[in-house]
């Protein structure tokens, strides 16, 4: 497709980001050198060795668990007009270094520079906003008249959304009264180590946030730790499971967000220039790196040619490459492993019938890419419409009736978001009501906000983050 213009390269600078050589553990308000072989991080647009980064074993875990039972006495204690303090100066101190995290997330991860700091940053800093309201208002939560906090929190974050899934998990803990010891996910750990920095500068008392990178073993040794009193993971659903075993027989709260494979439903009376643009956003949005990704898009049979043709001009818009660039709509894929698995899927998709395509785009020579891509002709026996494929990849699929969009919908083990787009409000309701996904959005998609609680159903999790609802995790 040919353009008016083109687009003259608009690269946020480095500059404003000290990247240093290697990282330790954050442990009882200090960091600290870790017992297990250090590993690297890279950038996944470029492939550079970003910083060496310790990893954790049991003994380091062990060292962060007591650290937060110690602070735990005195931080529960705490009043929570004190407590919310701490939150809301946490929560300045990241808005004043908010250019500086947004560049660390896209050069750590692989986002675009203009989605890490228009949307990941500044929900960050208002779920800390947000959460510091609660702290001295726990017993008007609707959790009994005097809730008291669990205890050590071990919480366990994924790499699609590093900082994000940090505020979601951290921000309510210690509201609410616990200490926590976070392990962020081993390819994207840079701005959990710039937050453990960001508790320093804003005082936060010793041991009430401990970092403690690695890979799975880490992880596994934290869930497990016999002193941690709460279990909180965003992940995969295969990992979800293992840690709901572990955890089976004690008396640890667990709660676990964990796959999906959305539906977004268009009918025939859809705004559709502007469902357009919300598909894009459901599957497009941080290289579909995103657990409620709208990865099938249901469009009723009557409308069906006409939204693909207006679908495929729109994908033909969309940039690829550095993302660092603030013109980049769909950065780099997080890893070469999780490409290995988009490229697996996908081809399977094709050698099972169902049509591939993908705009014309001239992907970068290193680093992981890959294009927006979307298939035509997908029954529900395809795999790309049962498997969380975790990429910039879309199924497409049509339905006649509003009771064989849900039915379809609802044809998944997952269940953790939907998107419902029509001119009637009664259908969005009837939808609302029938379709089995934790959170629906109507007429828009991807739209987060620290006031609403999110979360799933069947093997998406269980529990709720966000709002008043996450409070309930944290309180006895």
């Amino acid at each position: 497709m040919s353009t008016p213009f083109d687009y003259a390269p608009a690269p946020e600078s480095r500059s404003i980001v000290d990247i240093k050589p290697s990282y330790g553990l954050f442990i009882n308000g200090e960091f600290v050198d870790g017992h297990g072989k250090s590993f690297k991080t890279i950038s996944p647009a470029t492939e550079e060795v970003l910083a060496e980064v310790a990893e954790a074993d049991e003994a380091d875990v062990d060292a962060a668990v007591k650290a937060a039972r110690k602070a735990f006495r005195a931080w529960s204690r705490m009043p929570g007009r004190e407590r919310a303090k701490y939150l809301y100066r946490i929560a300045r101190i990241i808005q004043e270094r908010s250019r500086e995290l947004a560049v660390l997330e896209s050069l750590d991860n692989g986002k675009p520079i203009k989605e890490s700091r228009d949307v990941d940053v500044p929900t960050v800093a208002a779920h800390f906003f947000y959460y510091a309201g609660w702290a001295d208002k726990l017993e008007h939560a609707g959790f009994g008249s005097n809730p008291q906090p669990l205890g050590v929190a071990g919480q366990v974050i994924p790499w699609n959304f590093p900082l994000l899934m940090l505020a979601w998990k951290i921000a309510p803990a210690l509201a609410c009264g616990n200490t926590v010891v976070l392990k962020p996910a081993e390819t994207t750990p840079l701005t959990a180590l710039l937050f453990a920095e960001i508790c320093q500068q804003a005082d936060l008392p010793p041991g009430v946030v401990n970092i403690v990178t690695g890979a799975g073993g880490t992880g596994q040794a934290l869930v497990g730790h016999p002193d941690v009193d709460k279990v909180a993971f965003t992940g995969s659903t295969e990992v979800g499971k293992a840690i709901a075993r572990t955890v089976a027989g004690t008396n640890k709260k667990v709660t676990l967000e964990l796959g999906g494979k959305a539906a977004n439903i268009v009918f025939d009376d859809a705004p559709l220039d502007q469902a357009v643009e919300g598909i894009v956003n459901g599957i497009f949005f941080n290289q579909g790196h995103v657990c409620c990704a709208g990865s099938r898009l249901l469009v009723q049979e009557s409308v069906a040619d006409e939204l693909l043709a207006k679908l495929k001009r729109r994908m033909s818009t969309l940039r690829v490459g550095d993302p660092l660039d603030k013109n980049t709509d769909i950065g780099a894929i997080n890893s070469a492993e999780q490409l290995a698995r988009i490229r697996e899927l996908s081809d399977i998709g094709e050698s099972e019938g169902a049509g591939r395509w993908s705009p014309a785009c001239e992907l970068p020579s290193t680093g992981f890419w890959f294009p927006p891509t979307l298939f035509t002709g997908v029954s529900q026996a395809h795999r790309i419409a049962r498997e969380e494929i975790f990429g910039p990849v879309l199924s497409v699929l049509t339905f006649r009736t509003p009771s064989e969009a849900i039915e379809k919908a609802n044809n998944t083990p997952y269940g953790l978001s939907a998107g419902v787009w029509t001119d009637k409000g009664s259908r969005i309701l009837h939808m609302a009501n029938q379709l089995r996904a934790g959170v629906v959005w109507a007429n828009t998609f991807n739209k987060f906000d620290p006031t609403s609680p999110f979360g799933g159903y069947k093997e998406s999790g269980y529990g709720r983050e966000g709002g008043r609802h996450g409070l309930e995790a944290y309180l006895k």
